[in-house]
């Protein structure tokens, strides 16, 4: 029996028993909640529209601008020469999706936010009877604002203290570079786990490093969990309907094998 910390402790965090397959099936129990459960599926289709309407017109845009300059660089051209016009335009369109579907992974979050958080307490609310509500009012807008932004500050910081290490190890070739490989997908794929965690967790104004240890301390399902969402969320625009599972998820996540070691009341 896992044994819990104590309430208001610095790590209220315990090792709960899991394995790589446990952690792997959230997202997908996370489809399935969504599939039989009406009431949640508001906060999972608005920012997808949001995202949509955002990831759309942005891709558009660039398209339409980058045809233009195609246009521009080619008319002086031979004309034997003009196949370049249908082959650029492929490779345009074809690296404008993927950068299109990068830059919406990492703002699609903060884009749909206010529904995220609010599908996360509604999730917990709906699976144990009851969620943690963190201060509101002007102050706690203000709270919330500088803590989201500390978080992100401090992902950074763990990203570049672990990523240039392996970086480096990249010219040891053979074994470094697998090593490094390894490593760059560990790290991200705690990246990903921290940030769809985060929605319970941060209900609970815990500070970073203890985020950190509950990840660790519910391995190795935290770690199968991580792994399916970050290749979830690596598919270009497909990440738009992966974002708010795998919020969903890792929700379903917390209250399974994170909220029974807290010792809340």
């Amino acid at each position: 029996m896992a044994a819990k910390s104590k309430p208001g402790s610095d790590s209220p965090i315990v090792r709960t028993p899991g394995g790589l397959f446990a952690g792997a099936t959230y997202p997908f129990r996370a489809l399935s909640l969504l599939g039989k459960t009406p009431k949640l599926r508001g906060y999972v289709l608005v920012p997808i529209l949001v995202n949509l309407i955002v990831g759309g017109t942005l891709y558009a845009g660039l398209l339409f601008a980058g045809f233009q300059g195609i246009d521009a660089a080619i008319q002086n051209l031979p004309a034997w020469a003009a196949f370049l016009d249908v082959v650029l335009r492929v490779l345009l369109t074809i690296l404008l999706f993927l950068l299109t579907g990068f830059v919406l992974l990492q703002f699609g979050v903060l884009l749909g936010s206010p529904w995220y958080g609010k599908l996360s307490e509604e999730l917990e609310q709906l699976r144990t009877g009851k969620t943690a509500i963190p201060p509101g009012g002007v102050g706690g807008i203000f709270v919330e604002i500088w803590r989201a932004i500390a978080f992100e500050i401090k992902k950074l910081a763990l990203t570049a203290a672990i990523a240039l290490p392996l970086l480096l190890l990249n010219f040891a070739p053979g074994v470094g570079t697998v090593v490094a490989t390894i490593g760059g997908i560990a790290l991200a794929a705690t990246i990903v786990c921290l940030d769809f965690l985060d929605p319970a967790l941060e209900r609970r104004r815990f500070r970073f490093r203890t985020k950190l240890g509950i990840v660790a301390r519910n391995l190795p399902a935290s770690a199968s969990f991580g792994l399916v969402c970050l290749g979830l969320v690596s598919i270009p625009l497909i990440n738009l309907l992966a974002i708010p599972l795998c919020v969903t998820a890792g929700t379903l996540f917390f209250c399974d094998r994170v909220l029974p070691g807290l010792g809340e009341k």
